[in-house]
């Protein structure tokens, strides 16, 4: 069990759309859940008198990060697959937990695993919330549906028609996946399988999917870079669409479909975007194009949330922050790309109630970083303190940054 604790700082931001709270504390309960918020003077004396104290009086205590969009499996390497393919299970779930701890140093206190081989981020999950292992929560997708030979075969998700769906859907229901992972476009990973822009299932077999999960209570991301099977996840249904980047023919060519009536589609059915864009960004040879689709996205209402991709190649597990960047480029406001990467995240992941802000019964997910981020985003890269469901973790960057007092020291 948790000791009770408390987290006072010079600045304490409950969610991105509220007011700073000056010279703020957070009470944690020993379950791990927050028991009280609010300043200084009036959270310390409903505090024990042998609570765990860690003071930060000069840095901004806000809600825990989320990352939409990861995989563990995959080493962020040139060749991640091949990486993966050497990998006993043995050495590829000690190198995942070794990832999970990245996370927590880059102030990420959930994260959504879309992608991993036999189930070994479900093992992770169950490690880190026994208190086993160190890292964020974790909902696992388990291996991505996805057709013979298709985008990601090689995690062990193949299915072949409507009967193969409907019982990978419940194989992966019964081993505790949290989402139902569907690989709806080919992908750049996988030689020989579908390209970016090409469907692998349409609207009717996606359905099958959406109809499976939801008999087993789960939801739907769906994986689609290409404008068809954008299309197809909002006739289906699905609850995410990961990537959503309207691809209509090879990336070199730089062709986009961007169907006004499609993006009506998605705002009104309330599906979630995640362009798991990483921290390379600047780097893309067509950026302004993608500063373009962002913003005709957001002129049509559409839910944007934070991901990464982290693990495929040059998407690093320790680098959330300056993912967050591209957002800022197309024009938003710091305060609305950290609701992204928190209580919109929160929603998107089906955890709003529960995480993405700071609040009495809320789960004790918070960071500690130096500067204010709604005035500077890249504080949000200087994190010194981290609580996970009230555990605390301190980054490589936090020596000497708190001031700790331990229970009757």
């Amino acid at each position: 069990m948790n000791k009770e604790l408390i987290v006072t700082a010079g600045r304490v931001l409950a969610a991105p759309d509220g007011a700073p709270l000056h010279d703020g504390a957070v009470l944690v309960a020993t379950d791990g859940t927050i028991s009280a918020i609010g300043t200084q003077a009036e959270v310390v004396q409903l505090a024990s008198p042998d609570v765990d104290r860690w003071d930060f009086p000069d840095k901004t205590v806000l809600p825990g990060l989320v990352n939409c969009h990861i995989h563990l499996a995959f080493d962020a390497s040139a060749d991640p697959a091949a990486t993966l393919r050497n990998t006993d299970d043995v050495a590829l779930l000690a190198a995942m937990t070794e990832r999970a701890g990245q996370l927590l140093d880059a102030g990420i206190t959930t994260a959504r695993d879309l992608g991993d081989r036999g189930g070994l981020a479900a093992q992770l999950r169950n490690a880190i919330g026994a208190g086993t292992a160190a890292g964020p929560r974790i909902l696992t997708a388990g291996a991505p549906l996805t057709v013979v030979g298709g985008h990601c075969w090689f995690l062990g998700g193949e299915v072949t028609g409507d009967a193969s769906i409907r019982a990978a859907v419940a194989d992966h229901a019964a081993y505790g996946v949290d989402v139902i992972k569907v690989m709806v476009s080919g992908g750049h990973m996988t030689p020989g399988g579908a390209a970016m822009w090409e469907p692998q299932f349409d609207a009717r077999q996606l359905e099958v999917v959406v109809d499976a999960a939801r008999e087993v209570g789960l939801p739907v991301a769906a994986h689609a870079h290409g404008t068809d099977s954008i299309i197809a996840c909002v006739e289906a249904g699905v609850d995410t669409i990961e990537h959503c980047t309207w691809l209509v023919g090879h990336p070199a060519e730089g062709r986009y479909g961007t169907p006004d009536h499609v993006a009506e589609m998605i705002a009104a059915a309330g599906i979630y975007v995640c362009p798991a864009r990483s921290s390379n960004w600047e780097t893309f040879k067509r950026l302004d194009s993608l500063l373009d689709r962002l913003a005709w996205m957001d002129r049509h209402g559409l839910k944007v949330v934070a991901g990464t991709d982290a693990g495929v190649t040059g998407s690093f597990f320790d680098d959330f922050a300056r993912s967050l960047g591209l957002y800022a480029r197309a024009g938003w406001s710091p305060a609305r790309v950290l609701a992204m990467a928190t209580t919109e995240a929160a929603a998107a992941i089906g955890l709003a109630d529960s995480i993405g802000q700071l609040k009495p019964g809320f789960s004790a997910d918070l960071i500690a970083v130096d500067g204010d981020p709604l005035a500077d985003l890249d504080a949000l890269g200087r994190v010194r303190f981290v609580l996970a469901r009230g555990r605390v973790h301190l980054p490589p960057a936090a020596s000497g940054s708190q001031q700790h007092a331990a229970a009757g020291g």
